[in-house]
């Protein structure tokens, strides 16, 4: 069974929010949100959120690289920015697109960004100088996640599509007509045995690495869109959030729906819930959405 507690809400923002982050201790998180805005929130004081940054234009991507304490931020038009989480000042920033950029993924001192024109620009992580541009598909890049080995680099498209690149030499590995709408979210489960996806078309996707990707199981798993996937720390548990305004708790073994959190039933949100953190603080998740709030919930896991 599981037992849901709701242990806040965050409000603050002015505008939807649209991305989650882990910050620099781990009762500690970063959200941001159409509003511009970076701000990061402590659990335990939920009314004292402190601005990082403020952006001229909507914030749809964050990266946080705990060695370094740095938090790289990518707008709605045109920048990524480069944040030193304990001076919190600006130390790089580069224009690399017109186009919004939808996600960021650091791996071996490499970002990926998603953009909103098809393209992932690669870019070196300490100085955001450009090293590649790859570019196989017209539709924007909605979201990217690298494997637990590190040799596999999986993108989804909005042209449904879920790109497969090594992480080697760039290659294209696998190409997989995945979903019938945008790919908006994906995740590989901690023991690196399945890629798991989520589209506007409200299906989750299992995909089993060690065989080639070939689709395990389809799972009709929400009303709307499914708008992220996130693994619990020891990876036995994975959470989804959708435009149908909750989020959904799984066994990740069985892939078997274990609990559902939403407004009527656990004073949820009440519209798109965008992004979903799964933290190292307990059980603890957070939820950001287009209400622009963020609520915070403990779970607690035990036998039936």
């Amino acid at each position: 069974m599981v037992h849901v507690q709701k242990i806040g809400g965050f409000t603050g923002h002015r505008d939807c929010v649209y991305a989650l982050s882990k910050a620099t201790s781990s009762n500690e998180f970063y959200s941001a949100a159409g509003d511009g805005m970076v701000v990061s929130w402590v659990f335990e004081k939920p009314d004292q959120g402190e601005v990082l940054v403020k952006l001229p234009n909507s914030v749809y991507a964050l990266e946080y690289h705990a060695a370094r304490k740095c938090l790289w931020v990518g707008q709605n038009f045109q920048g990524i920015h480069a944040i030193d989480c304990v001076s919190r000042k600006e130390t790089h920033s580069a224009a690399i697109t017109t186009f919004s950029i939808f996600s960021i993924l650091h791996h071996n001192n490499v970002l990926y960004c998603g953009c909103g024109d098809g393209t992932i620009v690669l870019l070196d992580a300490m100085d955001l100088s450009s090293i590649a541009r790859w570019k196989y598909s017209e539709k924007s890049v909605r979201t990217i996640a690298v494997s637990p080995n590190g040799e596999d680099l999986a993108v989804g498209y909005s042209d449904h599509c879920i790109r497969i690149f090594s992480t080697k030499d760039g290659s294209l590995k696998h190409e997989i007509e995945a979903h019938d709408n945008s790919v908006f979210a994906l995740a590989y489960s901690p023991n690196g045995h399945y890629l798991l996806s989520g589209s506007r078309d409200a299906r989750l996707k299992v995909w089993n690495v060690k065989s080639e990707y070939a689709l395990q199981q389809s799972i009709a798993a929400h009303l709307y869109a499914i708008n992220d996937i996130a693994f619990s720390p020891d990876g036995r548990y994975f959470v989804t959030c959708s435009m149908d305004k909750s989020i959904k708790v799984w066994d990740a073994q069985l892939f078997k729906l274990l609990k559902v959190i939403d407004k009527a039933r656990h004073a949820g949100h009440g519209t798109s819930i965008n992004k979903v953190l799964w933290t190292d603080f307990g059980n603890y998740i957070v939820s950001g959405s287009d209400d622009r709030t963020l609520s915070v919930w403990d779970l607690n896991f035990s036998k039936s």
